[in-house]
């Protein structure tokens, strides 16, 4: 930073120029539109409805609340939008609430620009440091947020009416930034005043010592819209200081939550395995989190969030992986089998509407097998399989299940030639990791479709004829 100005002189002669920092994040929203680059980088899903809103709202210098169930990206989004702030910033050396040199706020910054004049030292404070973020809880108090005398300055020798012996919060150390409140409604209806007090008629009470700070703070929360419309759990004079309330929404289609779980599930990367996720295996791990979303069994209010999917993505390759290692494959290529597996990832994730036990179970079980037979009607017309089904009826059986070997599939179609065509184009590969899963998905979804019988023990499973 040697080529930065360094003094508020120098800081006066390089041109540089004061805004406040909407309007900053506004012309480095304006930059991004006419460059055609999103104003939010990795966010999937919301170009025609949340970022259009996000996009208008910041045009406005409007602060901005984020309503949302969990798992839709809202702090994703908010921490984000530091991107969109200068890359560095100016404050006078020593300031702990970022003050603007051309303006200082604290005593400190005036007591300095007062005696140094142009002679002020400048140091410079990069984006990522302009934000503050706090997750809002019952025990959150006003010196969490606005500040608290320090103990140890006034023992040092100052009187509690210096305005010195502050201890500043989160919102004034944000100050010239960005300020994110998350979950805003669970902030104790006093706090809430304290925190409006400070955004909105910019003073401060502090142990009955009243300092006036003109902070410039773009403020950000989030908050479940369950508790905020419906509880009035928020003042109406801080909900009314929000000039945008953005609705946010989990994917509205299986391609869009697939994209999603691509990109934020953990790859598993072991040396000399390969993972290949059959595009069916990963339909079926979405349209599960999709059917979720719509069953009366599971609780709307909590939602259904997208980490749901990226979870039992991970476990299926992950069971398919430990599958691979005790039978001595080198391809990992998850099966209707491993399935399974997903009772516990699920479980955590869902709130099942039920007092019975083991009904919960039950239900994602259920949910399992509607999404397998969703997406094989979806992807297998069912005049593919005439053939199939008649060479069960005369008595053929297949037998399929987690610790079988991946050969045996290709065997198994080597003396079924009516089976071989269906099966290879669901394959995407001539490997017999990835025969043995679109076999298993032919089977399972010839028998949710009441075409085949299934005769199934715990890892497990023999198809036959009706």
């Amino acid at each position: 930073m040697a080529d930065r100005p360094a003094t508020l002189g120098q800081l006066k002669s390089s041109g540089w120029r004061s805004r406040p920092v909407k309007d900053e994040v506004r012309e480095n929203v304006i930059a991004r539109l006419r460059e055609g680059r999103p104003i939010v980088e990795g966010v999937l899903g919301y170009d025609e409805s949340v970022l259009p809103q996000l996009e208008n709202a910041l045009l406005a210098g409007h602060d901005v609340i984020f309503l949302g169930e969990r798992g839709q990206a809202k702090t994703r989004i908010i921490r984000a939008l530091t991107a969109l702030l200068d890359e560095w910033m100016p404050i006078v050396v020593g300031s702990e609430i970022n003050d603007d040199p051309y303006h200082p706020v604290s005593k400190h910054a005036r007591d300095v620009v007062a005696e140094k004049g142009d002679d002020t030292p400048i140091e410079w404070v990069h984006r990522d440091d302009r934000f503050g973020e706090k997750l809002a809880t019952p025990d959150t108090s006003i010196a969490d947020l606005i500040g608290e005398v320090d103990p140890i300055k006034v023992a040092e020798g100052r009187y509690l009416s210096d305005e010195l012996t502050l201890h500043y919060g989160l919102v004034p150390r944000t100050n010239r930034g960005i300020f994110a409140i998350n979950e805003l409604p669970d902030l104790a209806e006093r706090i809430q005043v304290g925190l409006l007090n400070v955004l909105e008629e910019r003073d401060v009470q502090v142990r009955g010592y009243k300092i006036r700070l003109p902070l410039d703070v773009m403020l950000v929360a989030s908050a479940n819209p369950e508790d905020y419309t419906n509880r009035g759990r928020i003042i109406t004079p801080l909900k009314d200081r929000f000039g945008a309330q953005i609705r946010t929404h989990y994917p509205l289609d299986t391609e869009t939550e697939i994209e999603v779980v691509r990109q934020e599930a953990t790859a598993f990367d072991a040396l000399g395995m390969r993972v290949q996720v059959p595009a069916f295996m990963a339909d079926i791990v979405a349209t599960i989190s999709h059917l979720a979303r719509a069953s009366a069994h599971i609780n709307q209010r909590s939602g259904v969030s997208v980490r749901l999917s990226i979870s039992n993505y991970e476990t299926l390759v992950a069971n398919a992986a430990r599958r691979a290692l005790r039978l001595g494959e080198q391809d990992v290529v998850p099966r209707i089998s491993d399935l399974e597996a997903l009772a516990s990832s699920t479980a955590g994730k869902v709130e099942i509407e039920t007092l019975e036990e083991g009904r919960d179970e039950q239900i994602v079980e259920r949910l399992v097998k509607s999404a397998v037979l969703t997406v094989f009607k979806d992807r297998c017309p069912m005049e593919l399989f005439r053939d199939v089904v008649v060479a069960f009826d005369e008595g053929t059986v297949v037998h399929a299940g987690d610790d079988i070997a991946s050969t045996t599939y290709v065997e198994t179609l080597a003396s079924m030639p009516v089976l071989k065509a269906p099966v290879m184009e669901l394959a995407e590969s001539e490997t017999p990791a990835a025969v043995a899963s679109a076999t298993e998905f032919v089977l399972e979804g010839l028998h949710l479709s009441k075409r085949l019988n299934k005769e199934a023990v715990p890892g497990r499973a023999s198809y036959r004829g009706r």
